[in-house]
């Protein structure tokens, strides 16, 4: 287990999870928090790249949520589940497709609902998306996830959020009481083991990764004036361990630091962290964001769960710029060796 940060008790008894999507960015993370935890055995479920976490009590398991089937041979005996598989839909993804990876996302979440359902799953806990929220000045509140269309270029993602939601919704209502669904609507998550290709990842490992490799100049997609909610990565798996031990029924909520800050703000934080005084930066293109400013209000999630943000935004980058200089040195101690 990680040293420092919180563990949960099982106190009725021994539980077993299954973690899908556990070689992502947040089943890994999620995997290096409940290793070796007393009281807990974890399924941990991936599709083609293997889990870089193990413990004596994870048992890995390959399988493919697109087909039911196998979603169904998946949750036997199984009393939580925690649902982190998905493809990711950047705007960088989105400019190529209209909707992205919403298909094969959708079906993968019915699948899974479906299966716990039929199981007798006692909790199911899945991260759901802030881009359902319809453009807002004030900070977003749960309640208003459906006042208005979620606006560009998220429409797909938005929308299928809203979708799975309501069918969550539908199921655990249908269970009278024995399937609770927490549907968790984290703002941008960063941390180790985040995407770091230019080609698919969010704007903010972008950024990093030109920072630490001493790009010059820094090419910045769009004004980077657009404010967003950031996340690290620890406080989101502190969320869905609370969540599946402090729900019932069916709840939707924000899970976001409460505070906002532009690409350009943590840039020049990355740039003065390493030193970097004297970089040219170089805004290019548009990235079609017509939301300048998302705000969350995190009230709910602090009430029902008693969950706060812990990490503040100058720790999490520096958290994970050291994580991710140390993928940097090890890459190149490989090739040195292969030379």
């Amino acid at each position: 287990m990680n040293k420092g940060l919180p563990t949960f008790k099982f106190d009725s008894g021994p539980m077993t999870a299954l973690v899908a999507g556990a070689a992502g960015f947040v089943g890994t993370n999620f995997l290096q928090r409940v290793a070796n935890q007393p009281g807990l055995r974890v399924i941990a479920v991936y599709r083609e790249k293997i889990p870089v976490v193990g413990g004596s009590n994870i048992r890995l398991v390959q399988a493919d949520l697109r087909d039911p089937e196998q979603c169904r041979q998946l949750m036997r005996a199984v009393d939580q589940v925690f649902m982190f598989a998905g493809r990711l839909s950047t705007a960088a993804v989105l400019r190529n497709h209209p909707v992205g990876p919403v298909t094969d996302n959708t079906v993968m979440n019915l699948n899974m609902l479906e299966a716990a359902y039929m199981a007798g799953v006692k909790s199911y806990v899945w991260l759901s998306s802030g881009t359902g929220y319809p453009a807002r000045i004030t900070p977003c509140r749960e309640d208003e996830f459906f006042d208005a269309d979620p606006p560009s270029p998220y429409e797909g993602v938005g929308w299928m959020s809203r979708y799975v939601e309501k069918i969550g919704e539908l199921y655990a209502r249908r269970s009278k009481g024995r399937l609770t669904v927490a549907s968790l609507r984290p703002t941008g998550m960063y941390g180790p083991y985040d995407d770091f290709e230019f080609e698919t990842c969010h704007a903010l490992p972008a950024l990093m990764r030109r920072v630490l490799e001493q790009h010059d100049p820094i090419e910045v997609w769009g004004s980077g004036k657009e404010e967003r909610d950031y996340i690290f990565i620890d406080d989101v798996v502190d969320a869905c361990l609370l969540a599946a031990q402090g729900t019932s029924g069916s709840v939707a909520l924000n899970i976001g630091s409460g505070q906002t800050f532009s690409l350009n703000e943590l840039l020049e934080a990355m740039l003065t962290s390493e030193s970097q005084r004297y970089v040219s930066i170089v805004h290019r293109g548009d990235v079609g964001l017509s939301v300048m400013k998302r705000a969350i209000d995190c009230t709910k999630a602090k009430e029902v769960l008693k969950f706060q943000a812990k990490t503040s935004i100058k720790q999490g980058l520096r958290k994970t710029m050291a994580w991710r200089r140390s993928v940097m040195t090890s890459k190149k101690l490989q090739q040195v060796a292969q030379v």
